[in-house]
């Protein structure tokens, strides 16, 4: 892969992003951010399964209290990832956020009113030392930007040049006030949109970006939408933040982002299940062996690779490039582990004695 796009650097309630910082994952809670125990609730959630930037919307002034008190309850339990601010149409609230401690604001200067109140919400961030996103969607550009229906040829293509152009206006607006810790972010539904419309603010400008598809759907068509456009944009060295935006539980969103990483070879968290999609060459029951194993690695935060084969064609070379496999034949596999066969273990009895390897593998690196 080319190496990341050279940014300057943002913090972000103590987590870097850009300038050569790791790519952080976020998520962002869908509880109503007045149930505040709900909220924390998931909250903690989200940190378990290592989310490193938390978001929460604030929609309304009761909003903004609640949010003040979920940030003082988070430092209280010494949870230390950041909370950002989501706010859209109303500057007050992200003033009120700002004053309950948010450690980020997220808005689009496109449609908070006149410029003047944009101005205003940077300047009092700036104040506070707290960066801000620019967050601009293909569902909320700013009206100067907006496009007339079938206006062009290649709408794709205008409109990833509307979102760019959208959230540079912004910056810009940002700049002005001598507001630098700025974060940008362009998204849009369509997977081409979003690849492009972040392939010119890589060109364009020298912030971090946030990059992600929104509203890219329920988990397995959002997941298969995320992991194609942010894989090509992560590929290309775009991109230093981002969230997988899914139609459930926000926690489902962290499995899938750390995925797209662990596929890239950037980062490795978690297991890696290696299985073979079966044909009329496998001699045993492959496909639910092979779900038993993922669920009994969900839990693992440990790198590791294990492979579940069941056939002689690929399997004993994929067994032997992971950390652990089984290479099944009819009635029986064999167990590797790191290429050696440590084992031949009757079929009845492979998932048994693949967890006591997993767990031995796993206390040997602790």
């Amino acid at each position: 892969m080319p190496p990341r796009r050279s940014t300057r650097q943002v913090e972000v309630g103590g987590v870097p992003v850009g300038g050569g910082a790791a790519i952080s994952v976020q998520s962002m809670t869908n509880t109503k951010t007045t149930d505040v125990e709900a909220t924390m609730s998931q909250i903690r959630s989200l940190i378990d399964e290592g989310c490193q930037i938390i978001r929460s919307s604030v929609p309304d002034e009761a909003s903004v209290a609640s949010f003040k008190e979920i940030k003082s309850r988070m430092l209280r339990e010494g949870i230390t990832a950041p909370l950002v601010a989501d706010i859209h149409f109303d500057h007050r609230l992200a003033l009120g956020a700002i004053e309950a401690g948010a450690d980020k604001i997220r808005f689009n200067p496109g449609n908070i009113g006149p410029p003047e109140r944009a101005i205003e919400v940077a300047t009092a961030a700036k104040n506070k030392g707290i960066p801000i996103r620019v967050g601009v969607n293909a569902g909320s550009l700013r009206k100067e930007h907006q496009l007339p229906d079938h206006s062009h040829d290649d709408r794709n293509t205008a409109l990833a040049r509307a979102l760019a152009d959208s959230a540079l206006w912004g910056v810009e607006l940002l700049d002005s006030v001598g507001h630098e810790d700025v974060i940008v972010s362009a998204k849009a539904s369509s997977v081409p949109v979003s690849i492009e419309a972040y392939r010119l603010l890589a060109n364009e400008c020298d912030k971090p970006l946030h990059i992600g598809v929104t509203e890219a759907g329920t988990t397995l068509t959002g997941a298969v939408k995320s992991a194609v456009g942010l894989g090509v944009l992560l590929s290309e060295g775009i991109g230093d933040t981002f969230r997988v935006s899914l139609a459930t539980d926000p926690v489902t969103e962290l499995g899938v982002a750390f995925n797209i990483l662990s596929s890239l070879g950037i980062r490795r968290r978690g297991a890696n299940v290696i299985a073979c999609p079966t044909c009329s060459r496998c001699d045993i029951d492959l496909i639910p062996l092979a779900e038993a194993v993922e669920l009994e690695l969900k839990g693992v935060k440990e790198p590791i690779d294990v492979a579940v084969m069941g056939c002689v064609v690929n399997g004993p070379g994929e067994a032997r490039e992971a950390d652990l496999g089984i290479a099944a034949g009819k009635g029986e596999g064999l167990l590797f582990k790191n290429g050696e066969i440590i084992d031949k273990v009757p079929e009845g009895e492979l998932l048994v004695r693949l967890r006591e390897a997993i767990a031995e593998l796993i206390s040997s690196r602790s």
